[in-house]
């Protein structure tokens, strides 16, 4: 069985900073590509940032800039650091992960969804 757990969610005022981390947990053999997706309401699910095993980023044209994507590979950890907060980053943080486990092949796990509030 394997988890992800995410944290770091909350309410900031527009320009701060945020951090999410997400710890994966389990029966895992390999890890390779991680990353953020994002969600808010009424519209669909985006990625935000994706770090591959090597820990080469990528990021989407929106975020570029502010967010940074950074992986502890000893702890199985991904993180998302948000900066210069805007009204429109307002949504659900998820983690994803794919993830080979020790008796089965690569799937990709999602975690629980973190909330990320940022007032005007």
């Amino acid at each position: 069985q394997v988890q992800l757990v995410e944290s770091g969610g909350g309410l900031v005022q527009a320009g701060g900073s945020l951090r999410l981390s997400c710890a994966a947990s389990g029966s895992i053999f390999n890890i390779s590509a991680m990353g953020w997706y994002r969600q808010a309401p009424e519209k669909q699910r985006e990625l935000v940032a994706v770090i591959s095993s090597g820990g080469s980023p990528n990021y989407a044209d929106s975020v570029k800039g502010r967010f940074t994507i950074s992986r502890d590979n000893a702890k199985n950890t991904v993180y998302l650091q948000m900066n210069s907060l805007k009204p429109e980053d307002t949504a659900v943080y998820y983690c994803n992960a794919v993830i080979r486990g020790i008796a089965t092949t690569w799937k990709s796990y999602w975690g629980q969804g973190t909330q990320v509030t940022v007032s005007s």
